[in-house]
């Protein structure tokens, strides 16, 4: 080697955890709140996840959605638990590695890089496609619209909010926290506006498909068939995920022990209270047929939001078209905290180059690492976008596998972390063992299921490699290519993969203990 690597020494009392030098305390709970909602995108996410649930379900949309929120909330009990005893940015890397060594904690941290490098770049493209949307809105223009869908104005100006959303995240976190604010609080403001809208126009006898509301809508037995009820979880990786960014700033929340735990819950909580609202809402307005405006018509599915507003809130219409802006653009800005903060930590425990262990020391933020991050997404999305449209969603849509992947591991890391203590008290039967034990197994499902559904070449886009999908081969091939980055770490830093920087299974610090 040129030069010799920096070496963490592994603590007998902490299994090798150390500080990375980010800020610390710079976050509070209401601000870890705002950056998990941030992530979630909640009015990105619903406009494109309404529609097809509905094609599924129909008006039991409400009791997918809590039946989705079932695993989240029973995986985010264990990352609580984690984070409690081990609170490291690294969060499913540090964790994994501690419960299961340094094999399976590396391909978590993958998982968890990939889902989020990916996810990146779908989100700066959609946040182009809604800013033309919204300025065609504005000017009662519809062929600006059009001009998202031209790959090199399309690509220009995707690469513009991608470089913008990784300048804030590169300054300290008190920027992302006052950006977030404000954006965040926009985003919610006018959904909470625009269920209740809805609500009145249906009781004034306004609404296009006025049906009445009905508390079976929350009955999960109603749900016709099973493979109904797996489309609703499936669902739940989709417009759920994100709330996991609140653990990744344990090092910067005050309270780092309690904090990010219980904004992680906090966030689901919040999070499905809302999906809850609209859903109701907008079934109240349109129902669930496939007129010009039910919720069944494949027209309107990809951007229910778009389609409903101008009838619900007239004149005042663009605000939801800003909303949704803003809550992809937001969430470009505020996803860049967790991959950033995982590579981070695995460049501090030599299970990466060095370099991505470097903090800016003026921003106390993961400089290099948030570089990198935004380097890999832009020339993901730009290549892709011009190779093939198809590849590019259906690589996104095989994030789904990286999401059930590294969520799934984290929860069987806490199962298996703190198996000596499942009995030592009631309550740890339930939030140790019990609750994330459930919520693993359902995302192994899922996992698997996925795995299976998508050698369907039918699966996605249609696209397909000889006789399997497109998104099972994308899917696999990224999973082959941390196996393979994972390979050659080991060769060139073999001391984190012989447990020298970070220890398996540690005695937990007096400390970090729960009092």
């Amino acid at each position: 080697m040129s030069a010799p690597e920096r070496q963490v020494p592994v603590s007998e009392e902490t299994g090798g955890l150390s500080s990375k030098g980010l800020s610390a305390g710079t976050v509070g709970l209401i601000g870890a709140i705002v950056i998990g909602i941030s992530c979630i995108a909640p009015a990105y996410t619903l406009t494109a996840a309404l529609g097809p649930t509905v094609s599924e379900v129909g008006v039991q949309v409400p009791a997918i959605m809590l039946v989705g929120f079932i695993p989240m909330l029973l995986v985010a009990f264990g990352y609580r638990e984690l984070n409690n005893r081990m609170p490291d940015s690294g969060t499913s890397f540090t964790w994994a590695t501690r419960a299961f060594g340094p094999w399976i904690g590396w391909m978590a941290g993958w998982g968890l890089i990939a889902a989020t490098i990916l996810v990146l770049s779908n989100l700066a493209g959609i946040a182009v496609e809604f800013l033309f949307l919204l300025i065609a809105q504005i000017t009662n223009n519809p062929s600006i619209a059009d001009l998202a869908f031209n790959p090199f104005i399309n690509v220009a100006v995707c690469l513009l909010f991608m470089l913008a959303a990784t300048l804030v995240s590169y300054r300290d976190m008190q920027t992302t926290q006052k950006l977030q604010y404000f954006l965040v609080g926009f985003q919610v403001i006018v959904l909470v506006f625009f269920a209740g809208a809805a609500i009145v126009a249906t009781l004034n006898g306004s609404a296009f498909d006025a049906t009445p509301f009905d508390i079976a809508w929350f009955d999960p037995f109603a749900v016709s068939s099973v493979t109904a009820l797996v489309a609703g979880l499936s669902l739940s990786i989709f417009i759920f995920w994100g709330w996991d960014v609140t653990l990744t700033m344990n090092e910067e929340t005050k309270d780092p022990d309690k904090t990010p735990g219980r904004a992680a819950t906090l966030t689901v909580v919040i999070i499905v209270a809302l999906y809850l609202l609209l859903a109701v809402a907008l079934i109240m307005y349109a129902g669930v047929g496939d007129g010009e405006f039910g919720l069944g018509n494949e027209d309107i599915q990809s951007n229910v939001f778009f389609a409903l507003s101008g009838p619900i809130l007239g004149p005042l219409a663009f605000l939801v078209s800003l909303a949704v802006l803003t809550s992809s653009a937001s969430s470009l800005q505020s996803t860049f905290v967790s991959p950033a903060r995982t590579l981070l930590a695995m460049g501090h425990y030599g299970a990466l180059p060095p370099a991505f262990a470097k903090v800016n020391p003026r921003f106390f933020t993961p400089g290099y690492a948030t570089i990198v991050s935004a380097v890999v997404a832009s020339a993901f999305y730009a290549v892709m976008r011009f190779v093939s449209e198809n590849v590019l969603w259906d690589t996104i849509t095989a994030l789904g596998m990286m999401i059930c992947f590294y969520y799934g591991i984290t929860a069987f890391a806490c199962v298996w972390y703190f198996r000596k203590q499942w009995f030592d008290s009631v309550r740890n039967v339930f939030f140790t063992f019990l609750f994330p034990l459930i919520g693993g197994v359902i995302l192994a499902v899922l996992f698997v299921r996925t795995l299976i559904d998508s050698m369907d070449p039918d699966y996605g886009s249609g696209s397909r490699i000889g006789d399997l999908g497109l998104v099972f081969i994308l899917g696999v091939t990224v999973i082959l290519l941390g196996v393979a980055i994972m390979i050659w770490q080991s060769v060139v830093r073999p001391d984190f993969f012989r447990g020298k920087t970070l220890s398996l299974d540690a005695p937990p610090s007096l400390r970090r203990a729960r009092r």
